[in-house]
């Protein structure tokens, strides 16, 4: 996205009753990605600065490193795709056969998943459970909608997510995306749950 694009979509979301406060500043951006360990890819960063979507459901990034309560609720947000996969271990047989045979006790599965779950891209909570690929490091990643292992494609990109999630058109010019960039285990994931559900 350029700041035209997103000049474009933050009057949109508006139109649709989100609110906004001041973008966030370089200091806090980089408080952000140091504090959460993350780090934003140069298209939700540019919305982020531009102006910071501060409705109910959205991450309050600013909030989350002035005030511990928030900072606690984000932690947990950017925790729930790995407690998510654990609940599906243990309750509902998923597992893995790149992460090899899987131990009878739980203690050993959630170690091994949650190293397992270390080396993958982190995903940047946007709004509910909506989520932003933190790798490749650039614009036009995925947003995946993810619900314990039930993952799925929310948008193609940041721009159809926002206009998928909040019901409205895009402007031509804007172009579009025909698929979504494949990202390192999530697309894995998606495609695993499309095998079960044929």
């Amino acid at each position: 996205m350029n700041q035209k694009q997103v000049n474009r979509i933050i009057k949109l979301l508006k139109e649709k009753g989100i609110s906004f406060a001041s973008g966030l500043t370089d200091i806090e951006v980089e408080r952000v990605q140091n504090d959460f360990e993350i780090s934003f890819p140069s298209d939700l960063k540019l919305l982020l600065q531009t102006e910071l979507p501060i409705s109910s459901g959205f991450t309050h990034w600013r909030l989350g490193i002035n005030n511990e309560k928030e900072k606690r609720d984000i932690e947990n947000k950017i925790n729930w795709p790995l407690e998510g996969i654990l609940f599906d271990i243990r309750n509902n047989l998923f597992w893995l056969d790149t992460w090899g045979i899987k131990p009878s006790n739980f203690k050993e599965q959630r170690s091994i998943a949650t190293n397992e779950l270390a080396k993958q891209p982190k995903l940047i909570p946007i709004y509910s459970h909506r989520y932003l690929s933190s790798e490749p490091s650039e614009a036009g990643n995925p947003v995946f909608s993810v619900y314990q292992t039930d993952i799925i494609h929310y948008g193609k990109d940041l721009m159809d997510y926002f206009s998928n999630e909040f019901g409205f058109e895009l402007p031509k010019s804007f172009g579009a995306i025909n698929k979504p960039k494949r990202i390192r285990f999530w697309s894995n994931l998606i495609d695993l749950n499309n095998k079960i559900v044929k």
